[in-house]
């Protein structure tokens, strides 16, 4: 298992990185077809978020899903130990998700998957009145690495990163949102073919969005 430590706008110290890879190797112990563990520290050098200058987020790359957490604090050592408990529990999830899986053997019937997470109401995005942006950065090409570019000569900065589509059922969209600690995940549904994200709305209710990709 190889284990990386990045920094974004922060140096890495011999002190933090032993410190990770101490922790870290524990993942092992939750999935032995773990390949790789990335973990990301960035510093925020905005003076007001001093109590959330340090963001860590930890990525585990495996055979399986992928799967992610994040903290912020103050410190990084902190945060990293947060991040590390979010990760933890997800890691337990997916085992015990996995162990439920081969002891039922059981097979979703059409449509069934569907009935765990119905289409609601879409979100509602603000309008801001900004003019809009007509440059546009060119898409990344490596699935996996992030690429950042400023729009135009605007200060604003997307930050774009390639992921990997598996076909995929709601249900297994919604488990992998869990997994990765987001509000929304994108994916294929397949059934239908169709662009889709599962986000979480409030309490235990979800919402999908479709998106009809049909060449007009």
């Amino acid at each position: 298992m190889d284990i990386t430590v990045v920094g974004r706008n922060a140096e890495i110290s011999s002190r933090l990185r032993d410190y990770v890879e101490d922790k870290a190797v524990k993942v092992e112990q939750f999935d032995p077809r773990v390949q790789r563990v990335e973990v990301e520290v960035t510093h925020e050098r905005n003076p007001r978020q001093a109590d959330t200058a340090e963001r860590v987020e930890i990525t585990v790359v495996s055979k399986g899903p992928i799967i992610r957490a994040e903290a912020s604090s103050s410190d990084r050592f902190a945060a990293f130990d947060i991040a590390m408990g979010k990760l933890t529990e997800r890691l337990r999830r997916a085992r015990d998700r996995k162990k439920d899986h081969h002891r039922r053997h059981t097979v979703t019937t059409p449509g069934e998957d569907l009935q765990a997470a119905p289409v609601l109401d879409e979100p509602v995005i603000p309008e801001t009145g900004d003019a809009p942006i007509e440059d546009s950065p060119s898409a990344p090409t490596e699935p996996g690495v992030a690429v950042e570019a400023q729009l135009g000569d605007s200060p604003v900065i997307v930050r774009q990163k390639l992921h990997e589509a598996k076909p995929m059922t709601v249900d297994e969209a919604l488990y992998q949102m869990e997994l990765v600690g987001h509000p929304f995940y994108l994916f294929i549904e397949k059934a239908s073919k169709q662009p889709c994200a599962v986000y979480h709305r409030h309490g235990w209710t979800y919402g999908v969005i479709r998106l009809d990709a049909q060449v007009l």
